[in-house]
């Protein structure tokens, strides 16, 4: 090992700077505020629009940067079922009549020994 080698390093490692990365772009802080009371802090460019809305890390709730203003929370929408999605559809009258036409379909398929079950 050469005695002015440093142990762990590599060529060209040395300390990372401003002088050789360069200044850092400037930037603006913007908070953003949930329902639950969580304060979030981004830094965005001076350039950018900073958005409206943006989910908060902690709950995943959406957050706005008016502290007066804070959006609600999404509305869940619970599981329907196929036979929920039928009844948005049809009226109960409806769903009588489609049955009585289909049990006569079926009853007459049997009697002419269509369908043997």
């Amino acid at each position: 090992m050469a005695a002015g080698a440093i142990r762990g390093s590599r060529i060209g490692s040395g300390p990372m700077g401003e002088a050789e990365r360069g200044e850092a772009a400037p930037r603006k802080a913007v908070t953003f505020f949930c329902v639950n009371n969580h304060e979030t802090v981004l830094q965005f460019s001076i350039e950018a629009e900073a958005p409206a809305e943006w989910d908060c890390p902690r709950c995943g709730m959406p957050a706005s940067n008016d502290a007066a203003n804070r959006p609600d929370a999404p509305r869940t929408e619970p599981y329907k079922t196929h036979l929920a999605y039928v009844k948005e559809r049809r009226s109960d009258t409806e769903a009588a009549e489609i049955l009585d036409e289909a049990l006569a379909t079926l009853r007459s398929k049997r009697k002419s020994g269509e369908i043997i079950f």
